[in-house]
């Protein structure tokens, strides 16, 4: 977790270069115990496009806390705050003007000493493990302020959650939650969606459209999957943030906002900035507090205590799980974190009717791995025949334990769902060990 807004111990903090204006606006790089040389080369730390930059323009080196700022023989010069240099100590803050482009040494976000919290759960979030506490301690200290926050996390760790249970602890609660997947909309339609269009302003714009900011007014809007968000529309969401006004697509008038911003992202964003794919402004604006959920994996002792409360939302009442199927869940290795543990108790429950305790459901688990999508591993130690079958069966045996568990475990209901023959479909559940062995409905 790290944080911006948040007080704790300040000390000496670490720094990174981040280009604010110019051809590579948002591109960065990370100051750390060597010289970083900025310039054109393909060799340079903080590597420059701007033509009136040189292969090897001005570098900068950390010297006891401050920042030692060296021209290397460039062309058109290293500029400070108008003036020409060869040579400069500055402070974090600095701007640097190289050619057409302007470099500043930002602080990064700093780790957040807090002290773990004494609470087991956080609005939906449930965990008494060390990890999970230290994350309802920075949920509890942030839930009051309107500050941004960056969620971080795995799929299926519970990004959403976290969101919705700030919102539902803030002064905003009486307002409007709104969330939005970003990676599940194409770029011209995210576009409108967040700011809105007005009559005209493309094809099939037949009337205007409020976006979602403004939407969400006086309320709190969840921007999911924000490693996603395309270039050209990572501008125009910084300018929201910075000055709290949107433009509605093909408008001339902007309007105020009153909203507060929770982003989550499944990607490293880091990396994504050293990538150039994601802006470093936008981030360093997005990530006021950055909060990481941990995986499931990693508080396996958290699983009694999840598997109980998900139970008691299902009507079953049992507060301490026992037995061998807890044993074979906290053997598992959980790619789909608590999501995944949600529908193995969607199943069991459904596959199991009548059961009144943990230890009398029948509980099955995937087995192997998962890749972040849920799609089946991919075998290229086999034939391509035999690696394909592989995954058939794999996607053949959760799509049918999914469909199941949707239907609660109703034969019929579920070959309505899946449009198959109800016949056809229980010959596959029994292949596969998903309903027993005789012709009734489960």
């Amino acid at each position: 977790m790290f944080s911006e807004a948040l007080d704790g111990p300040v000390g000496r903090f670490r720094c990174q270069l981040v280009v604010i204006d110019g051809p590579d606006r948002g591109r960065a790089c990370r100051l750390g115990s060597t010289a970083v040389v900025i310039g054109t080369a393909a060799d340079a730390g903080l590597v420059l496009s701007d033509e009136r930059v040189s292969a090897r323009h001005a570098e900068v080196a950390v010297v006891d806390g401050r920042f030692a700022v060296r021209d290397l023989g460039s062309t058109n010069g290293t500029w400070f705050e108008g003036s020409r240099l060869e040579r400069a100590v500055v402070a974090a803050g600095a701007t640097l003007r190289l050619g057409r482009t302007a470099v500043r040494i930002e602080p990064e976000a700093q780790p957040l000493d807090v002290v773990p919290s004494q609470a087991r759960r956080f609005g939906e979030l449930v965990g008494a493990s060390l990890a999970m506490r230290e994350v309802f301690a920075v949920l509890e200290r942030v839930s009051a302020s309107d500050v941004t926050v960056l969620v971080e996390g795995e799929t299926g760790t519970g990004k959403e959650l976290v969101a919705r249970a700030l919102h539902a602890a803030s002064a905003r609660r009486a307002g409007p939650f709104v969330a939005v997947d970003c990676g599940a909309l194409p770029e011209g339609l995210l576009d409108s969606e967040l700011f809105g269009h007005v009559k005209g302003a493309f094809t099939g714009a037949a009337a205007p459209r409020a976006g979602l900011f403004a939407r969400a007014e006086h309320g709190t809007i969840f921007l999911d999957e924000l490693g996603r968000i395309p270039p050209s529309v990572q501008a125009r969401l910084l300018r929201v943030l910075e000055e709290r006004v949107v433009r509605p697509l093909g408008g001339d008038r902007e309007r105020t906002i009153d909203v507060r911003v929770i982003a989550a992202a499944r990607d490293d964003l880091d990396a994504e900035v050293a990538a150039g794919r994601f802006r470093a402004d936008l981030l360093y604006r997005l990530g006021v507090v950055r909060v990481r959920l941990p995986p499931l994996r990693s508080r396996r002792e958290d699983l009694p205590l999840l598997i109980a409360e998900l139970l008691r939302a299902r009507g079953l009442d049992d507060p301490q799980p026992s037995g061998p199927a807890l044993e074979r869940l906290m053997a598992h290795g959980w790619p789909g974190n608590v999501r995944e543990l949600r529908n193995v108790i969607d199943r069991a429950l459904a596959l199991t009717p009548g059961a009144r305790r943990f230890g009398e459901l029948i509980v099955r688990v995937e087995p192997g791995a998962a890749t972040d999508d849920g799609a089946a591993g991919v075998r290229s130690d086999l034939p391509f025949a035999d690696a394909k079958q592989l995954v058939l069966h794999e996607f053949e045996r959760r799509y049918l334990a999914d469909v199941l568990a949707r239907a609660a475990g109703n034969i019929t209901a579920a070959a309505r769902l899946a449009e198959l023959d109800r016949k056809h479909l229980r010959t596959l559940a029994r292949r596969h060990g998903l309903v027993a062995g005789d012709d009734g409905d489960e």
